[in-house]
C-alpha cells in the first residue's frame, strides 16, 4: 500500500509540475527603424507691413465682384417662392 501511495504521489507531482510549467515566449518581432521624418516646409512668408496696401488688384477686384453677384443672386432665387 505504501509503493502505491507513493507512486500516485509522484505521478500526482509530476502532473502538476508539467501543467504549471511556464513555456517561453515567442521571440519578439523587431520592427525596423523607423524612416527619417521629412524635413520641415519653409516657413510661409511674412504677412505684409501694416502701411502695405490691403486693397486688391484689379484681376481680383474683378473676381470679387462676380463672386459677390452671383452670392447675391442665388440668395434672392433662394428667397422668391416657387411659382405653382
Amino acid at each position: 500500500m505504501n509503493k502505491q501511495l507513493l507512486l500516485a504521489s509522484l505521478v500526482a507531482a509530476a502532473a502538476l509540475t508539467a501543467c504549471g510549467k511556464k513555456e517561453e515566449p515567442p521571440p519578439a518581432v523587431v520592427a525596423p527603424p523607423a524612416a527619417p521624418a521629412a524635413p520641415a516646409p519653409a516657413p510661409a512668408e511674412p504677412p505684409a507691413s501694416p502701411g502695405a496696401s490691403t486693397t486688391p488688384s484689379p484681376g481680383s477686384q474683378s473676381a470679387l465682384d462676380a463672386a459677390n453677384s452671383a452670392t447675391e443672386a442665388a440668395k434672392k432665387q433662394a428667397e422668391t417662392p416657387p411659382k405653382q
